[in-house]
């Protein structure tokens, strides 16, 4: 097992004197294996591309390999009005993962129906041949780069497990599977250790989340806090300190046989650097256990 973290993971850090390659740099020092990019924090005035090659270099001159580079998406929605416009647009990003070194992308499907949505239908069904279109001619390009895609458990829209599984079985490819996040489930209000059995065998990559979650029952506790969609209240925490059973998690993974990459994605309110390095031993501890 080869562990990482996200840059999304450092998200309260960054300034004008504190950027991405830092944060690889800190990976390093903390003992990652890689450094998993999320979203490209391009500077103002560079080229996307071109920086990527940077961005790579700097992640070898420091000795930290690149993981998964995630972005958005939505074929349902976007500007341009068409899902094939969209598949353009991710085979350029295909092309800056390529350029960083990524061994694996992540994209969104879409946030869901709304006004904007420009292809006809009311619910999941009616749109995921759409879906499935958009992420099957991205992973069939991606192969041609040795990159493998992924769909994650996010976006509310396509959170469930049972949807995710249906994205993954409409593409039917080899090279794209899943991006499974422990805590994510969550907020489709999913029972995590349910959905991990079900989606381990499509598991390319894996994400350590945990969140503390409140009833929605109950008032608002505030700030730090959002709503899933069944309007309970989640907070990001240290893997290991919120309500995710990440532990039992960790073991439907390794019994389904996954043994691939784990990378921690921190969204708390605690110290950055504190919470990645004690959820990294946590989840460390975790897998040994499992």
């Amino acid at each position: 097992m080869k562990f990482g973290v996200s840059s999304y993971s450092f998200h309260r850090m960054y300034n004008d004197s504190f950027t991405q390659l830092d944060a690889a740099k800190k990976a390093k020092e903390m003992g990652f294996d890689f450094f998993e990019v999320a979203e490209l924090r391009v500077p103002e005035g560079k080229d996307k591309l071109e920086f990527a090659k940077e961005f790579a270099a700097g992640c070898k001159e420091i000795g930290i390999s690149i993981g998964n580079y995630s972005i958005g998406a939505d074929f349902i929605n976007n500007e341009a009005g068409s899902v094939e416009a969209e598949i353009e647009r991710l085979k350029k990003e295909i092309d800056v993962a390529e350029a960083l070194g990524a061994t694996g992308v992540r994209h969104d499907s879409t946030g869901g129906i709304g006004a904007k949505t420009f292809v006809e239908g009311r619910g999941f069904l009616n749109v995921l041949p759409y879906i499935v279109k958009g992420y099957k001619e991205v992973t069939e390009y991606a192969q041609t780069k040795g990159i493998r895609t992924m769909i994650e458990n996010h976006g509310l829209f396509c959170q469930d497990s049972y949807r995710v599984e249906q994205i993954i079985c409409g593409v039917n490819h080899p090279n794209f599977g899943a991006l499974v996040d422990l805590g994510n489930f969550l907020c489709a209000d999913e029972n995590p250790v349910v959905a991990v059995g079900r989606l381990a065998p499509m598991a390319f990559h894996a994400h350590a989340k945990d969140f503390i979650v409140k009833s929605g029952m109950g008032a608002n506790p505030g700030e730090g806090f959002f709503q899933s969609r069944g309007g309970n209240y989640l907070r990001g925490t240290i893997v290991g300190h919120g309500n995710v059973p990440v532990a039992q998690c960790v073991r439907v993974l390794k019994n389904a046989g996954y043994d691939a990459t784990f990378s921690i994605e921190f969204e708390g309110c605690e110290d950055n650097l504190d919470a990645i390095r004690i959820g990294f031993a946590n989840l460390k501890k975790y897998w040994e256990m499992a």
